[in-house]
């Protein structure tokens, strides 16, 4: 039986949060922790059976009693998180293999702080892999993207129909994006960006889903204000539509 399995990214210590108390991804907003919100969409979609979350290890303890306290029973395994994004990630797909318990498997890699995700972008995310074998979250830009070279000068303006913001969740195979981390460390690499960059590397052709553009990294403090001012906004249309 088929499995999708959400696996959550949430062990960065926020250094451009300028958070001295917390990590960013424990930040409250409308109070809620950010990582509750993101962990809510996965915990309401349908399509998701389960839920990893890979975690900065001092904070485990305070996580597993936000996730009793907001009832998210779909985290099956809170693991720590590795020397590096990329060893991180390999860490919270072993998690989803033991979950799986021998199905296949579709895991959405996802960021504890990229909240503003939807339903439909999951639902969207599984249909691709199982169709193309991958699903990269993207927004198409809304500015002009200039590729500069080692001195600082433009290289080359690319067509902004043909370009794309990627974002996530990141979405594949278990076994396919497992294959790629067991290479990338018997070759000794362990600092690929994302899954996206690791897999593309590895010569997979990666499929995109188009998101909303609102779907951002909470990664300083204009981010925690800009989404603040979305849920807000969201809000508000909720309630002016059943006026």
């Amino acid at each position: 039986m088929e499995r999708h399995i959400g696996v959550i990214f949430a062990g960065g210590v926020g250094t451009r949060m300028h958070s001295k108390e917390r990590p960013k991804q424990f930040l409250e907003l409308y109070n809620k922790p950010i990582i509750i919100h993101t962990l809510d969409v996965f915990q309401r979609c349908k399509e998701i059976d389960a839920i990893v979350v890979v975690c900065v290890e001092p904070w485990i303890q305070y996580l597993e009693d936000l996730l009793y306290q907001f009832r998210i029973d779909k985290v099956k395994k809170v693991v720590p998180g590795g020397k590096t994004g990329q060893l991180s990630i390999y860490n919270g797909l072993l998690a989803a293999k033991e979950v799986a318990e021998g199905n296949e498997a579709i895991v959405l890699i996802h960021d504890g702080v990229r909240p503003l995700i939807t339903d439909e972008v999951l639902k969207n995310n599984i249909e691709s892999v199982q169709i193309h074998g991958s699903a990269i979250t993207t927004a198409k830009v809304k500015e002009t993207i200039v590729v500069v070279n080692s001195d600082g000068a433009i290289d080359y303006v690319t067509d902004r129909e043909k370009s794309r913001v990627a974002k996530a969740p990141q979405s594949f195979w278990l076994t396919d994006i497992l294959s790629a981390h067991e290479q990338a460390l018997s070759e000794g690499k362990n600092s690929f960006i994302d899954s996206c960059t690791m897999m593309q590397y590895y010569g997979k052709l990666m499929f995109l889903v188009d998101g909303p553009y609102d779907n951002i990294k909470i990664t300083t403090p204009d981010d925690f204000y800009t989404m603040r001012a979305i849920l807000e906004a969201r809000e508000n249309a909720q309630i002016y539509e059943y006026e």
